[in-house]
Formats: structure tokens, sequence, C-alpha cells
């Protein structure tokens, strides 16, 4: 078994051992999400890479939700393994499984038939290309709100090396399949989507074969599949906030598409470059946060505060040295670093001023992110969501307004830069406070 205590040994070999993973698992996803827009560069061009960047903030957003609500799971299952509490986690984890399964389900048939009013509302350049791309990518909601439960329950008890094995699986996959669908066989942005919903099948029913062979760890069975009321209330309680963080992430990121769209599809093709670059350059933050979040639900469980406490001043000064050094590596080599896109000289142009404007944001997310690593641990994820609200819609988009009015599509990039740093503050009077020593989520807090 590969789970991990995580409320023993020195913090800063616990957090890298748990987040190398982690960051090996977002430079995977990274690297076949990006391998769609390579391949689209050099066989489609800039209307395959503006589509299937439209289709992509979409499926993002989709993501992220599943994402916030599976929070509310992990927090609940990492503090019942800190409390030896296995009954109580087998419970938590049959009811989130349960209730993503169902939620994909009925994701699916909306989004299908929503597909082209959203990417209307988004004025998106391409857009017959991109409603065919984000239809068929439809098709792998079940499986990203599968795996993404699965996920959560082997973080929850310190395993994070079989999420990794998984999105290896997809990440190959989707390298394979997006050469012979997009490369050799010219299906266009219907390859690329193609191979996504592929690889993103392969890779839950890897996790799937993982997690029904270990019951005694997680107790997750297709055949006893059920919903417990009070579970799934609690982790509702903790899972919808960070789902409405996340989709207001996500919401914010569409203002942002719409607006760049307008700029031609140039701007827009630029604009989904260079978000693929900065996703790769956010990995090990995430990865730090990610660690901090499940190593302080842990230490809470155990009732370690003073733990907790040091872990997130251990991660935030990890987070905030490798932001440095990304900063500093994407600066000197953007030229050379987007070149691989093959984008004409326009796309070229505006990427390269959006990339070495935007990645100084990076130093302010490694701050925020890992701050907000504690709330959420704690079980107080409308702080976090206070917190997405201030730097995303409060700052972000309005900041973005205002200087897109006065600076054009610089401006946009410059909102884009500066928004994370407004959540910085908040995180660090949070901290400071010490109201999260009195959180429990079974304690009613």
């Amino acid at each position: 078994m590969r789970q991990m205590d995580l409320t023993e040994g020195v913090i800063w070999k616990k957090l890298v051992v748990y987040a190398l993973p982690v960051v090996l698992s977002s430079l995977l996803q990274s690297a076949y999400s990006i391998t769609d827009l390579v391949v689209a560069g050099w066989f489609i061009g800039k209307d395959g890479i503006s589509a299937i960047n439209n289709a992509s903030q979409v499926m993002v957003l989709l993501t992220q939700i599943i994402m916030g609500v599976t929070t509310g799971g992990n927090i609940l299952m990492g503090q019942y393994y800190g409390s030896r509490d296995r009954e109580n986690r087998v419970k938590t984890n049959q009811t989130l499984f349960t209730f993503a399964l169902a939620a994909g389900a009925v994701t699916t048939v909306v989004l299908f038939l929503l597909s082209r009013p959203i990417l209307v509302a988004l004025a998106a350049p391409a857009l017959g290309e991109a409603d065919l791309y984000l239809k068929l990518c439809a098709f792998g909601l079940i499986p990203i709100f599968g795996y993404n439960t699965m996920a959560a329950a082997l973080r929850s008890v310190g395993d994070s090396r079989q999420p990794f094995y998984c999105v290896a699986v997809t990440a190959c996959c989707n390298i394979a399949l997006d050469l012979l669908f997009m490369g050799a066989f010219r299906w266009g942005a219907a390859g690329a989507a193609l191979a996504t919903v592929l690889s993103q099948l392969a890779s839950f029913l890897v996790c799937l074969v993982y997690v029904l062979g270990r019951k005694e760890l997680f107790g997750l069975s297709l055949g006893e599949l059920a919903i417990q009321r009070d579970k799934l209330i609690r982790m509702l309680k903790l899972g919808i906030p960070a789902a409405v963080q996340m989709t207001v992430v996500g919401l914010s990121w569409l203002a942002m598409t719409f607006l760049v769209n307008r700029y031609g599809v140039e701007a827009s093709a630029a604009s989904g470059i260079c978000a693929k670059v900065k996703d790769v350059a956010l990995m090990f933050t995430i990865a730090m946060s990610s660690a901090a979040t499940t190593m302080t639900a842990q230490c809470l469980g155990a009732k370690k505060y003073d733990r907790a406490s040091k872990v997130v001043h251990i991660a935030m000064r990890i987070s905030l040295a490798m932001a440095a050094v990304v900063i500093v590596v994407i600066e000197l080599f953007a030229p050379q670093i987007l070149s691989v896109f093959h984008p004409d000289a326009r796309t070229m142009e505006i990427a390269l001023e959006n990339l070495r404007i935007e990645i100084l944001g990076q130093i302010f997310y490694a701050s925020f992110m890992v701050y907000n690593a504690l709330p959420t641990g704690a079980g107080h994820p409308m702080f976090a969501l206070f917190s997405s609200l201030l730097n995303c819609i409060v700052v972000r988009v309005v900041l973005a307004l205002i200087l897109n009015h006065t600076m054009g599509l610089t401006g946009i990039f410059w909102a884009c830069a500066i928004a994370p740093a407004s959540s910085v503050p908040l995180g660090y009077l949070y901290e400071r406070t010490g109201v999260w020593r009195k959180s429990m989520v079974d304690g009613e807090a």
C-alpha cells in the first residue's frame, strides 16, 4: 500500500515526497494538453488552435467544478484517516463516487445540448470546429468525474503516486492518438477531441481497477454503490463552496477569453498557447497546495495544530522559491518555448508579450494558493471562496475591463498578472488569526 501518514516525520520531506508525483502528474497532464495545440499548430494552423482553446476553456471550467466537489470528500476522508475512522471514510468514498457518476451523466447531456450557444457567447472565432470539439469532449465527462473522485480518495490517504500512473496512461495515449488522428488521418479538431476522450477513459479504467482491488483500504465495490445522506450533506457543505470557488475562477478566465477573442483569431490562438505554458509553470505551486491541503487535514484530524501551521510556512517557502526560478527561466527563453507551437508571426508576437507579462503573476499564485490550503484542510472553504471572488471577479475582471479600455490587449495581460496579489494579504491574516485551530468537520465548528 502506498498510503502515507502525514502527521509524523520531517515536514519538508513529507511535502516533497507527496508533491513530486503530483508535479509529475501535472507535467504529464500539461504534456498531453499541450500536444493538442502543438499538433494542431503544425497540421491545422491558428484556426485549430483557437477552436481547441475556446472549447478547452469550457472543459476546464467543468473539470474544476468536479474537482471542487471532490475537495469536500478529500477533506472528510483525510480527517477520518488522520483520526483512524475507517468506517466513515469508506462511507464517504462510496457516496462521493456514486454522486460523481450521476453528476457526470447529467453534465454530459447538458454540455452536448448547450455547446454551440456557449461558444457563441464566448465569441469563438473558429465556431464550427470549436463546437464539434466541445460536443465530442462532452462524452469524456463521466470518466473525468469518476477519475477525480478516486484521485481524491487516494490523496486522502497520502497516495499521490497512483494518480500519477493514471495520468501517465492518459498522456501517452493522448500524444499517440493526437499524432494519429490529427497528423496521419487529418481529422482536425475532431481528432484532437476524440484522442482526449479515449485517453481520459483509459485513465479512469486504470484508476478504477486499482481502487477496486484495494477494498480493504477504500471500501469501493461496483455492487455496493450507495449514497449516505449524512455524508453527502457534509461533503457538499465543504465541496460546494470549493466548487463555486473553482467556478468563479473558471468564469473569470472565460471572461478573459471573451475579451481576447474580440481581437481576432491570432489573439485567441496566442492566448491558448500561453495558457498551456502557464499551466506548466503553475504545476509546482498546485502540487505544493495539494500536499499542504492533505497534510493539514490529516494534522488537524490528529489535533496537531502547531504542525499544521508549520506545514503552511514550509510549503510557502518551497513554492515561492520554485516560482522565482520558473519566472526567470520563462523570461529568458520565452521565444524558444513558444516556437514549438509553430505560430505565425503575428500570433507569436502577441503570445510573447502575453507570456512575459502574465508569468510575473506566478509569485502571487505561489503565495495565496498555499495559504488557501489551510482553510481548505480545516473545513473553512468559504474563506477560499471569498479569496477567489476577490482576485478573480473584483480585481481580474474589473481591472481587465478598465485596462482593456485604456491599454488594449496589453491591459488584459497586466490585469491577469496583478489580480492574484489581492488574495495574499487575506491568506496571511487568516493564518495569523488562528481561527482554523477551532475547526473540525465532525465538530460542526
